[in-house]
């Protein structure tokens, strides 16, 4: 999910409930957490030749947690549904995933960063009806870390109580971030989180590396989160590693204007990622999820 490592999904979550709090009157909802084992999930994703021909991409373990390409297939498939350019699913059994392959091409040029802006708007006027999955079952993946995307009728709740509540108190647990800075997140509520929009189809984790551009400049998303949520989490991804111009946010804008103050939500939502960087990785993420933390609790 993440320049640290150049393998697509390379780690493997434990499991544990986090102990409950009543600060706030909010509980800590169980969740998966991604920190007790770090074992190899996939192997290194290899090219292939089909049965029948065709050059396809495969990622294989034997030690996937539950349901892990599972999840990836129907985010693939909600956002083909939505008219984003995917891989075509050739298979997908519990142990990996073959995709089409897709040759890449041209480097990012003008046209090809407003052409992702417009798609991306395009992408974000589907909708659901709640918070969450999109298709109702609650495991998700973000890159190797488990987030509960147990659908839900408020945008707070899905964002706040089931994903930054339970990963500030893993990252706490885990001594990447202290605790005094995973309380900050009690601090947040419905207002934070900026104006109420739909729920809002999105890839979820929306780095550079899960974009590719082909030989016919023609843009595809890979490995995605997808979820409805809000569309800000795409934008704020976008924005944490580096890899989009500042042509495609315009053309976004351009053709899907943002909410006042959109801007200054960003580090709310970068949060989240971070922190997953932070129980995955160690090292500078969990200072900047702090940082992070604060910023969205200002």
């Amino acid at each position: 999910m993440c320049p640290c490592t150049t393998r697509s999904k390379t780690r493997s979550p434990g499991w544990s409930r986090p102990s409950p709090t009543a600060r706030r009157g909010r509980s800590w909802l169980p969740t998966a957490c991604c920190v007790e084992a770090v074992v190899t999930v996939t192997g290194p994703p290899r090219q292939i030749t089909t049965a029948d021909g065709r050059a396809a991409f495969r990622k294989t373990s034997p030690h996937a947690p539950p349901l892990f390409f599972a999840r990836e297939v129907a985010g693939l498939r909600a956002l083909a549904g939505a008219g984003a350019r995917v891989p075509e699913v050739l298979d997908a059994p519990e142990d990996q995933i073959t995709l089409a392959w897709i040759e890449r091409g041209e480097h990012r040029t003008a046209l090809t960063e407003e052409r992702f802006g417009q798609e991306l708007a395009a992408l974000h006027r589907s909708t659901g009806s709640r918070y969450g999955s999109v298709d109702g079952e609650p495991t998700g993946y973000l890159g190797d870390c488990p987030v509960d995307l147990t659908p839900s009728d408020t945008w707070e709740e899905a964002w706040i109580e089931r994903r930054l509540i339970p990963l500030a108190r893993q990252a706490a647990d885990a001594g990447a971030i202290d605790p005094g800075t995973a309380a900050l997140v009690e601090q947040l509520s419905a207002e934070h989180l900026g104006p109420v929009e739909a729920p809002t189809l999105v890839h979820g984790d929306l780095w550079a590396g899960n974009r590719i551009i082909d030989r016919l400049g023609h843009e595809w998303l890979i490995d995605p989160c997808a979820q409805y949520g809000h569309r800000e989490v795409d934008l704020a991804m976008m924005q944490l590693f580096g890899g989009f111009s500042g042509r495609a946010l315009s053309a976004y804008a351009e053709a899907y204007p943002l909410s006042v103050g959109w801007t200054e939500r960003i580090a709310l939502y970068q949060s989240v990622p971070l922190l997953v960087h932070a129980l995955l990785f160690g090292g500078g993420y969990g200072v900047q999820a702090g940082a992070a933390l604060r910023e969205a609790v200002r």
